[in-house]
């Protein structure tokens, strides 16, 4: 047991309830800000992190879909030019709104930062005295990314796997078969006390999403 403390703070959009966050350790005043989304969720965080005086070291994007990139401007706005560390082959996603499915609601967005970091399975980033490795969860996107940090046993999973259910596979470039393998091989194998902090919705663990979840069973 680690005795590490990590504070999330989740920022919900009033459209897809994606869940933008604003990740600290401890009483360090570091902090990540990870898939911050459409507004007004990037208005908040900003207003979060200036009330709380933490320091943003870098944003950590889990996918390029639309509803988890809105934001990113605007915290680069208010923040400077911070690193982006996205898996290489969703960048393209950042400036193709048909791409990043932004395009097919009349919303367009995209993202002009070009202060891009990739994030490659088993790459691992250090967040003050914790470390989070990456692990490959494409499928509901072309190239998503878990962050696992075994000593917090906790993992923010995008939108590959949620409470109950996994992340869409009816997108131009989804792969429903890629999807479920990866969680059978990197998020399934993680403990079952493991906390998952998904894209949408409420956190679970990787015991419940095995015990319960209809699309995981008999893995």
């Amino acid at each position: 047991m680690s005795n590490l403390e990590v504070r999330i703070k989740i920022f919900n959009d009033p459209f897809y309830a994606e869940n933008g966050m604003v990740i600290s350790i401890g009483s360090g005043t570091t902090c990540w800000i990870v898939d911050p989304g459409l507004p007004p969720q990037a208005e908040h965080i900003v207003a979060y992190i200036r009330e709380k005086d933490f320091s943003p070291e870098k944003i950590v994007l889990t996918h390029a879909h639309g509803d988890h990139i809105a934001g990113v401007d605007d915290v680069c706005v208010a923040f400077g030019d911070l690193p982006i560390f996205l898996a290489k082959s969703e960048w393209p996603l950042l400036t193709d709104a048909h791409e990043n499915l932004s395009g097919q609601h009349g919303v367009g967005t995209t993202v002009s930062s070009t202060n891009l970091h990739d994030i490659a399975p088993g790459d691992e980033l250090t967040f003050d005295a914790t470390v989070w490795k990456a692990l490959d969860v494409a499928g509901h996107s072309p190239a998503g990314r878990a962050l696992y940090c075994k000593n917090l046993k906790l993992a923010l999973v995008g939108d590959a796997v949620f409470a109950g259910s996994v992340g869409r596979t009816d997108f131009h470039h989804s792969n429903g078969e890629q999807l479920i393998r990866n969680i059978k091989d990197n998020i399934l194998t993680l403990p079952d006390d493991t906390t998952l902090i998904p894209g949408h919705g409420p956190a679970t663990t990787v015991g419940e999403e095995r015990a319960s979840n209809p699309y995981l069973q008999g893995m």
